[in-house]
């Protein structure tokens, strides 16, 4: 395939990625803007309230990066796992497959859906924690950067997932017993300094810890974790994940019938 028709196929398989969420963005935009905005409303306004500031910002201002984060990673992750596991079901990955279309651009086209409704949620969850407070960008080239590798890594781990779910159940392991969990006890509500040293020492073999403190210094410009090794985590994550789908891909496993 040359240039032109290596563009429009990454082009074509983006394409049906994002209609495919807009064209039910009930139930793919709305409900976690909803559910976020009752974060903002009990956590923030009527127990931030009460706390007053943590890390010399408001209460409200400390968990708007992290609840933004965990938007962007549930909605990057649902996406792509839900997209490709229907492919796999309905048996159209095969016809994509069949057509000379190399890996990585399938693999990339899966992605970017993710991406791009992750992105999306997240700007909207953001926009809509303006109306309750006051939010001030320290690093926005940061705050970019965090908010894209975390959905391009969590896209990683939905297309990981797609590809070894055997069943509709399968597909909901992965959220409800490790990524709730992991981004609950990853800062989004609480700062790492208030915990013991012994519980400190845990947190930071969390890796969304590090995706959520990178995020949060791009708009508060504080951070418990210096930034350049955060980012580190994420590429270093990112290409694992990548090769390993890229692996499966090439060997047919999960893929092929």
């Amino acid at each position: 395939m040359n240039t032109n028709q290596l563009i429009t196929a990454y082009l074509t398989i983006v394409r049906k990625e994002v209609q495919r969420f807009f064209r039910v963005w009930k139930q793919t935009i709305v409900p976690p803007v909803i559910t976020t905005t009752l974060y903002y409303v009990i956590f923030g306004q009527f127990i931030g309230s009460r706390i007053g500031e943590v890390e010399w910002v408001s209460y409200m201002e400390f968990i708007v990066p992290g609840l933004v984060m965990m938007s962007i990673i549930m909605n990057s992750f649902s996406h792509v796992v839900s997209s490709f596991y229907m492919a796999k079901f309905q048996k159209t990955i095969e016809e994509i497959l069949v057509s000379p279309t190399p890996y990585p651009v399938i693999i990339f086209g899966f992605l970017s859906g993710g991406v791009i409704r992750g992105l999306i949620t997240g700007g909207i969850v953001l926009s809509v924690a303006l109306f309750f407070t006051h939010l001030t960008f320290a690093h926005i080239g940061v705050t970019l950067v965090f908010a894209f590798l975390t959905s391009l890594l969590f896209s990683l781990v939905g297309l990981l997932n797609g590809i070894l779910a055997d069943s509709f159940d399968s597909t909901s392991i992965v959220p409800n017993f490790l990524l709730t969990p992991l981004t609950y006890l990853g800062g989004v509500f609480y700062s790492v300094s208030m915990l013991p040293p012994v519980w400190q020492t845990v947190s930071y073999g969390n890796p969304i810890l590090y995706m959520i403190d990178g995020f949060r210094y791009g708009i508060t410009g504080v951070s418990h974790i210096a930034p350049i090794v955060s980012f580190g985590v994420l590429i270093g994550f990112s290409v694992v994940f990548f090769a390993i789908i890229w692996t499966l891909f090439a060997r047919g496993y999960g893929v092929r019938s």
